[in-house]
């Protein structure tokens, strides 16, 4: 079911919808649902009943090579943008129309605010939302810390009951990504730094960050030794050598479509700065240069919709950014990794850790530091501080090389996000 807010919105808003076949045709111009099979579900289903839109897809590089063309010369023949977050927050809030009076927005009040680009109006309207989780045998739950909700633990109450499955079974059940190619360097840039430093670039050696770590460490020590082999999570579910877990969804589906019953998803822990997690946020917004601006809203509002939120899921793998009761002939994991993700990212302590922006060629590198801070500090038990110091070296020079301002949950910079 759809908040009331937005409820009230959207129903505000279906003349609006409906009256979008008597407009000109659309161009939705987009950076997301680029495969040909996506492509053609959006134009055959997500896009039915919203008038005559034409979806033009492409990689980031034309999308905004003809977007800034149009801004340049003062008029084009885009009406809607599709693109991530990132590609949003890269340009200039003024060539977005203000979307603050359709009345539209996400369930969940952190993407709204994100879409605001430090600004104070909204400057795209969030679309669908992907995102890692945690999942878990549901052997486990029985020995769950007291008082804990699964739905809202904390990392210490994650260490605790990683421990009690490790004491009633005599081995270590809890599993990490930390294999090579496991996604580990986002659950440092997205769960572990947003939860206890409330950053990831500024903050890299911070007094919170050691906090981090030592947390980190805490976690390691009844973690699966073999998680340096693993990579999807899903495989180690299923055969068991792991009872809770930390993945990419898609790395989880295979679990819950092969035994549905027999385990849950829910949300990552949280820190003393709340409950970081790393979503993937795609948007719509218009342009200044729209030539139909009656059109364009139509097709936006059309886009936050229910059944077009369903209808974009079963298109993109994406979920919905919107209250929405998931049919029941979605795949297993569908349905348990969206309600994981909704609850998520709509719960009130929510400290999003977006993915890194602006670094261009060095990301590698990037990601690189993280992966050898937890090697260093982790595996071969180095001195944190020192580790810090070490690696915030490396880290700087590549932010100054390429010149990347700050993401959230890191406050803004002029120019090169540094590391203090």
């Amino acid at each position: 079911m759809l908040r009331p807010k937005l409820a009230g919105a959207v129903s505000g808003l279906a003349l609006l919808v409906s009256a979008a076949s008597a407009q000109a045709e659309v161009l939705f111009w987009s950076t997301q649902a680029k495969p040909v099979e996506e492509a053609q579900a959006m134009r055959e289903r997500v896009l039915a009943g919203a008038g005559e839109v034409d979806y033009q897809p492409n990689d980031a590089g034309p999308w905004i090579t003809r977007l800034n063309a149009e801004l340049e010369a003062g008029s084009g023949s885009i009406g809607v943008l599709g693109a991530l977050h990132g590609d949003f927050s890269a340009m200039d809030p003024e060539d977005l129309v203000n979307l603050g009076d359709l009345g539209l927005g996400s369930a969940s009040d952190t993407f709204n605010d994100l879409a605001k680009l430090g600004t104070d109006d909204l400057q795209y309207i969030p679309w669908m939302q992907a995102s890692y989780i945690m999942a878990a045998n549901k052997k486990a739950l029985e020995h769950l810390p007291d008082g804990a909700d699964i739905n809202a633990l904390t990392y210490d109450q994650l260490i605790e009951w990683s421990a009690s499955v490790m004491e009633a079974t005599g081995e270590a059940k809890f599993g990490f990504p930390a294999g090579p190619q496991g996604l580990k360097h986002r659950f440092f840039q997205g769960y572990l730094y947003p939860s206890y430093t409330n950053g990831v670039v500024r903050t890299f050696a911070s007094d919170k960050a050691v906090t981090a770590w030592e947390k980190m460490r805490e976690l390691w020590a009844v973690t699966n030794p073999g998680s340096t082999n693993f990579s999807f999570l899903q495989e180690q579910l299923l055969s068991e050598d792991v009872w809770i877990a930390f993945d990419h969804t898609s790395r989880l589906a295979g679990a819950f479509n092969e035994r549905p019953d027999d385990f849950v998803a829910f949300p990552a822990p949280a820190g003393p700065e709340g409950r970081g997690f790393m979503p993937v946020i795609a948007g719509v917004a218009i342009p200044k240069t729209a030539p139909d601006m009656d059109a364009a809203k139509a097709l936006v509002a059309h886009m936050l919709k229910p059944e077009t939120q369903i209808a974009t899921l079963r298109a993109t793998n994406f979920f919905p950014v919107v209250d929405v009761a998931l049919p029941d002939d979605l795949p297993p994991s569908v349905q348990a990794a969206g309600a994981a993700v909704a609850t998520m990212s709509a719960s009130a302590d929510a400290n999003p850790g977006l993915l890194p922006a602006g670094l261009g060629d060095k990301g590698g590198e990037f990601n690189r530091v993280f992966v050898d801070t937890f090697e260093r500090i982790v595996l071969a038990g180095q001195p944190i501080e020192a580790v810090l110091d070490d690696q915030k070296k490396t880290l700087a020079r590549i932010m100054d090389e390429t010149g990347a301002p700050c993401w959230a949950p890191d406050a803004p910079s002029e120019g090169a996000c540094p590391v203090e």
